[in-house]
């Protein structure tokens, strides 16, 4: 499953965003005390997406585009907190000790 993640990690994200999610990914281990892995992967997707979204720019009356941003965001709201609710309950109080190989996994080319 692992190696299914870091497939959808290096073919969707670019440069910039993938910054984005190993920065989110470090900090909910090591300061959340969220558990590495697959609903971890998803919470940081998901937030980098959102970020995706919140960088674009409709310009004019593009209202098409503008509908299209609002519903996606909200779609990907309701997922980061349908992840973090499910991360919430497998909390950990000291950082998990696979975080740092899970970090770097996404890291190898």
């Amino acid at each position: 499953m692992l190696k299914i993640l870091k497939e959808k990690f290096l073919r969707e994200l670019d440069p910039s965003e993938k910054l984005f999610f190993l920065k989110k990914t470090r900090e909910c281990i090591a300061d959340r005390g969220y558990p590495a892995g697959e609903d971890l992967f998803y919470y940081c997707y998901f937030l980098t997406l959102k970020e995706r979204f919140r960088n674009i720019s409709p310009s004019g009356s593009e209202g098409y585009t503008r509908f299209l941003l609002v519903e996606g965001t909200r779609d990907i709201d309701e997922a980061i907190k349908s992840y973090e609710k499910r991360l919430g309950k497998s909390r950990r109080l000291k950082p998990d000790p696979t975080g740092r190989r899970y970090l770097e996994y996404f890291l190898e080319q």
